[in-house]
């Protein structure tokens, strides 16, 4: 019976140091050869538990990650340096999604809000920011959807996408969304680049490709770029089906290493994923204590820190809902552009 009870003792011990501490886990390969890790730690970090907590976005310069949880409307801030996340709303404001950085203007902000972008100013601290204008309104054709996701390419134009409101109907059924390119100029003209999506999620540009999840489609596409921003030649780099069916789970967020390979944020499935566009293959799954995983970012002073979001929807218990950094990955990211914005 003391046998029995020091085992328990451990386990409490192990489930609390994972929890409050973080955990290492020492790479292996799994039945069908996935890499899992070499050694990676995961550290749950100062934040609010957020019901939909995503759109990450690394700032070098102030070295915070921020973030949003979506239907909470809430723009959240953790600063590295601090260990602490700031947070704060936008009176006529919601949803939030996404965030985007402004280039030269550190206290500026680029928000998606219903069918509109917007601009706002918050401090970084304070539990109160300030409406600024609207950049771009998609008009009343549009009022069936929101803004999800929205990232800035090299040259610091922005790339945003929608998809239909979630109280409209089942929104992996319907493909209301669209993706956009939006040169930067307030009141200035959006360039439809693609329509028929469900969920618009993950972007990232690397090895001069562009790449892609809609969420329902459950693939990640890659696009060769124009010099003008426009897409052309879509392919599917990877397909998240298994003997053609789905596998449970679905792509959400994406960001990319200084190598190219691409990093997926698993929405259902407790996990982000290593994927190589070279090989097309799946080179590591990274496990995080939570089921719904919505977005990743390189950060840290060194960019070698792997930050991510989560959501506690569905009733799941804490952690879930947290921020949380993978460390000891052995890889590092690149710096993420902002957004060149006129008039």
């Amino acid at each position: 019976m003391a046998a029995v009870g020091l085992i328990a003792f451990c386990l409490l011990a192990l489930m609390y140091m994972v929890y409050h501490f973080g955990y290492s886990k020492v790479g292996f390969a799994d039945a069908g050869g996935v890499v899992m890790a070499a050694q990676y730690t995961i550290q749950q970090l100062p934040s609010p538990l957020a019901p939909l907590g995503a759109k990450t976005v690394w700032d070098v310069d102030s070295q915070s990650l921020y973030y949003v949880d979506i239907n909470v409307a809430s723009i959240h801030r953790y600063d590295y340096a601090e260990n602490k996340t700031y947070s704060t709303k936008i009176d006529g404001v919601s949803p939030i999604a996404p965030i985007i950085l402004v280039q030269g203007k550190p206290d500026q902000f680029v928000l998606g809000t219903g069918n509109k972008l917007v601009l706002v100013s918050w401090n970084g601290r304070s539990e109160k920011g300030t409406f600024v204008k609207t950049l771009y309104d998609l008009g009343e054709s549009q009022k069936h959807v929101r803004f999800n996701e929205g990232k800035v390419d090299p040259k610091g134009r922005l790339y945003a996408g929608t998809m239909q409101l979630e109280t409209l109907g089942d929104i992996f059924q319907q493909k209301e969304g669209k993706l956009y390119r939006f040169d930067g100029k307030a009141g200035g003209e959006f360039h439809m680049l693609k329509d028929g999506i469900s969920i618009s999620n993950g972007l990232t540009w690397t090895n001069n490709k562009f790449y892609y999840i809609d969420t329902a489609a459950l693939d990640v596409k890659e696009f060769d770029v124009l010099e003008n921003g426009d897409l052309q030649n879509e392919t599917i780099l990877f397909d998240f089906r298994v003997d053609g069916k789905g596998p449970g789970y679905f792509g959400d967020g994406m960001t990319h290493d200084e190598d190219g390979n691409l990093y997926v944020a698993t929405w259902a499935g407790s996990k982000v994923m290593k994927i190589n566009p070279r090989t097309k293959k799946v080179e590591q799954e990274i496990a995080i204590p939570a089921k719904f995983v919505t977005s990743v970012a390189f950060g840290g002073p060194q960019l070698d820190e792997l930050l991510v979001t989560t959501a506690h929807t569905d009733n799941q218990a804490p952690p879930a809902g947290a921020l949380f950094k993978v460390t000891g990955l052995g890889v590092k990211g690149q710096p993420m552009p902002k957004m060149v914005l006129s008039g």
